[in-house]
């Protein structure tokens, strides 16, 4: 089987092309063709090929990738970060997250596509659930006007009384302008198969962590290895994550399975922790003792909005628990691994990175 993989050369893009091309597919790796990371395991001779297609938007021509594909994985995508730089965010996010993936939906039904694999984010949902013990996240409100779908998604907080766990059931509510566009382009894709018989799944994973991850988490990790006192010690909320290697199996497992065509499914480890529960498994993960100080969480809360820092402290403080029943019940599939077994992984996939560096 034939398939297209978006963003081959990303923190996701190249654990799944690894283990698709290990699993006998044939994988032909789009990239925009100005990267330097090295993606030679797409080689003619292990079934991999790679495609330069350039910058991802409205007019982005994939007749040349999508030649002879049957199946895609998008996860290319203008990803989400902390400190935005764009005059209007929003217009940027839709022009890759949105547009940029309908189009490729379009010509890849002129081009006898079968089925599309969209990855999106748990952010679609909203940014939060409820804390049993103590609810230590919150929000400002605003509005923003979608194009896909002509509802309004709300940008900034969620409004009402957070659920325990997040489900495909549930009415989105995405809340900065990277979540609208994803929903945006979940709304199209799924009109788009309405129309033409493309076979979309959707998939809104949480935080995905493994060998090479960015942003927050790796920065809990190098704090971690270097055994820096963190003020965590008593953070009591309860986070979903989803490892590397789980995530990949989910994916594959949607390629071809004949009851995940238009559907949306929430994935992770089906193993909630607390921040302080997390960081006690990456330094038992890593062979370091963790150094977590029992600050209270209000006070941290407090001195974070006081630097502007409220949303790392939304995530390290708040709960976000999602329901993989779904994914279980319908697909027949459970995660392959543990977090204890993701986070050795991680490490050992760290050290290989870090040897390869140094050569």
């Amino acid at each position: 089987m034939n398939i297209l993989i978006t963003g081959a050369n990303g923190f996701i893009g190249q654990a799944l092309c690894k283990r698709m091309l290990t699993d006998g597919y044939q994988v032909r790796g789009a990239v925009r063709g100005a990267e330097k990371t090295e993606i030679g395991y797409l080689r003619s001779d292990v079934g991999g090929l790679r495609a330069e297609v350039g910058d991802i938007g409205p007019e982005t021509d994939w007749s040349e990738a999508l030649d002879g594909i049957v199946g895609i994985v998008h996860l290319a995508a203008r990803v989400h970060v902390i400190c935005e730089s764009a005059a209007d965010p929003l217009a940027e996010f839709r022009k890759v997250n949105t547009a940029g993936t309908l189009n490729l939906a379009r010509q890849a039904v002129a081009a006898g596509v079968k089925r599309f694999v969209f990855i999106s984010t748990i952010k679609v949902n909203g940014e939060r659930t409820r804390n049993k013990s103590r609810d230590q996240g919150s929000g400002a409100r605003g509005q923003e006007k979608t194009e896909a779908g002509g509802q309004k998604s709300e940008v900034g907080g969620q409004g009402g009384e957070p659920k325990e766990f997040f489900s495909e059931k549930d009415v989105p509510e995405p809340q900065d302008p990277y979540a609208v566009s994803k929903w945006e382009a979940e709304q199209g894709l799924l009109a788009i198969a309405e129309e033409t018989g493309l076979e979309v799944v959707i998939i809104r994973p949480p935080l995905v962590y493994g060998p090479g991850v960015k942003a927050n988490f790796r920065s809990l990790m190098k704090w971690v290895r270097i055994g820096v006192p963190l003020p965590l010690g008593a953070v009591h909320n309860k986070r979903s994550f989803v490892a590397l290697d789980n995530l990949v199996s989910f994916i594959i497992h949607c390629i071809d399975h004949p009851r995940a065509a238009s559907e949306v499914f929430l994935i992770s480890d089906d193993e909630d922790v607390s921040t302080t529960e997390l960081l006690q498994k990456m330094a038992h993960a890593f062979g370091k003792r963790s150094f977590l100080l029992p600050v209270p969480v209000g006070l941290m809360i407090f001195v974070a909005g006081l630097l502007g820092k409220k949303n790392v402290a939304d995530r390290l403080f708040g709960s976000l628990r999602v329901d993989i029943s779904k994914a279980r019940d319908m697909l027949g599939w459970k995660p392959v691994i543990t977090m204890d077994e993701g986070l050795k992984r991680m490490k050992e996939g760290e050290r290989r990175l870090e040897a390869g560096r140094r050569f």
